[in-house]
């Protein structure tokens, strides 16, 4: 119970940058907490966000954010077997179905404590995310261009601080020498900063995407022949 309201807490505070990112990419108030109330996967409304004020058109902001949102449909898969909720709250409960939430069902010992610990940190989590974000889109449309006070930067630093966290703390493939996934992050780096200056905003990140099936084809072999 506590480790689940300290996740939901601690990230939920991310929330905040996100508010201030999205009044600065354009975005006003009611817009910004809406994509918080309905979306609710950091990542995809960061990406939305990030294309938006990049000057990226809706189509390639909006398909950059599914594409990072695919993942939450996969931890689904495996939720619904694993807490076995009844039908009546499976659409509420899909809500939340984030990393987070999945990571600390995931962890528990059994049935009961799964449900205990993605009840706890999805309810933390959605409050203090909506609040946060309310209070730093209410901060930037208060100061003004977020750009002048430096704030423009809260959203990408934020975005990097998750990504290096998880691939400071993804387990090594049993027989594998290599983790893929820091070679996917600095792969996918690389494809988006090739592309940026010939691609519109939003589809380096489309583009980017092709790193991780590269890097499995890769490291999959070496892994199997480690392993024999």
């Amino acid at each position: 119970m506590r480790d689940s309201l300290a996740v939901g807490i601690t990230v939920g505070l991310s929330g905040f940058a996100f508010g201030v990112t999205s009044v600065g990419s354009g975005l006003d108030v009611a817009q910004t907490c809406a994509l918080s109330l309905l979306v609710f996967t950091g990542a995809s409304q960061f990406a939305l966000v990030g294309s938006l004020g990049a000057g990226g058109g809706v189509i390639a902001a909006v398909a950059g954010a599914l594409l990072l949102g695919v993942r939450n449909a996969f931890y689904g898969l495996r939720l619904s077997h694993l807490l076995a909720l009844p039908r009546a709250v499976r659409p509420l409960a899909a809500q939340w179905v984030i990393d987070e939430t999945s990571a600390v069902a995931f962890a528990q010992p059994n049935r009961r404590s799964a449900r205990l610990g993605f009840l706890v940190t999805g309810a933390t989590l959605f409050v203090v995310w909506n609040l946060t974000t309310f209070a730093g889109a209410l901060g930037a449309a208060a100061l003004g261009d977020p750009a002048a006070w430096g704030l423009d930067a809260a959203g990408p630093a934020v975005f990097l601080a998750l990504l290096v966290a998880m691939v400071r703390g993804a387990p090594r493939a049993s027989g594998a020498r290599l983790r893929p996934e820091p070679l996917v992050a600095g792969l996918a780096a690389v494809l988006a900063l090739a592309c940026a200056p010939f691609l519109p905003p939003g589809a380096p990140v489309l583009v980017a995407v092709l790193a991780a099936p590269i890097v499995l084809a890769l490291v999959r072999p070496r892994a199997k022949g480690g392993a024999a």
